[in-house]
């Protein structure tokens, strides 16, 4: 989770100083590099003491470390910032075709930010990682858990053994796997290790599961837990907006991802299983739109 996130979500959950601070530097980001410790500490009227306390909160030594982080990665933000709010895309004012032409920039900006994220290395990794497997086993919440859904289907169709664990049997679940299967665990914070699919975390590593984690840049429990990780890209605040529009797009262009790379593993061979699957499981399927009808 970025730093900004971490902040506003302080800003949700507390009712003491750290909700001042955080409303003041949310408000004032483009601003803070200019102000002072003690300038921030009059305008939020509070103290340097305690503006060090809300620096060791996000676990900064003091700060003048905190300070640094939070203005490079307003800097970060700002250098690749787009003309459409991923979190309010469009208003109550706007008309159909902006509303459809918003959303189709937003989404295939969040691809764009998501494959710059992205290492060759990992997604070869991770593909290695589900294509050794026993089994694949997905973990999320909702919505994360209709993606993994997704991908799980996806898998099965050239038979590989894969399931979504829901929260109530994840545990059951997590007991059984060994280090020949692995885990995929979807979460936007990948905080909270008490919470699902975090819970789990501790479990598969006890049972040498490799993790394969899709998660937000920036420091998390799941991050620090996992394999390999995966990169969700999404400027979007944790909860002042209208829906996950970038954030859904990042996380299955990266399934889509990771299923295609193992799917090219044994392409032929997958291609084969498709067809075959096909002509059993859909022989009742037609179309009379002949670009895509097909006879067996």
């Amino acid at each position: 989770m970025y730093l900004f996130q971490r902040i506003e979500e302080a800003v949700f959950k507390q009712h003491d100083a750290r909700r001042t601070i955080g409303e003041f530097l949310l408000a004032n980001r483009e601003k803070i590099p200019y102000y002072s410790m003690d300038e921030i500490a009059k305008m939020t009227h509070t103290s340097k003491t305690t503006l060090v306390r809300f620096a060791k909160y996000f676990d900064y030594s003091g700060w003048k470390e905190f300070m640094y982080a939070f203005t490079h990665e307003v800097a970060q933000f700002d250098e690749n910032k787009s003309d459409i709010d991923p979190n309010l895309p469009f208003t109550n004012t706007s008309p159909t075709l902006e509303i459809i032409e918003n959303i189709v920039n937003l989404k295939i900006q969040s691809i764009k930010d998501t494959a710059s994220l992205m290492s060759v290395d990992d997604i070869h990794k991770a593909a290695q990682i589900i294509e050794q497997a026993e089994t694949i086993v997905v973990y999320g919440t909702s919505p994360n858990s209709y993606y993994g859904e997704l991908f799980k289907r996806n898998l099965v169709t050239i038979h590989k053994k894969a399931f979504m664990a829901n929260a109530d049997e994840s545990g059951i679940i997590s007991s059984t796997l060994t280090s020949k299967d692995c885990a995929l665990i979807i979460s936007y914070s990948g905080n909270n290790s008490d919470a699902h699919p975090m819970n789990n975390v501790k479990r598969l590593i006890k049972n040498k599961v490799p993790i394969i984690s899709i998660t937000s840049g920036g420091e998390n429990y799941l991050r620090d837990c996992s394999t390999v990780v995966l990169n969700i890209s999404s400027r979007e605040k944790l909860y002042s907006k209208i829906t996950n529009f970038a954030t859904e797009e990042s996380i299955l262009f990266i399934l889509n991802i990771l299923y295609a790379k193992v799917f090219s593993f044994n392409y032929d061979r997958n291609i084969q299983k498709k067809i075959t699957s096909s002509k059993s499981l859909e022989s009742r399927r037609r179309s009379s739109f002949k670009d895509i009808s097909e006879n067996f």
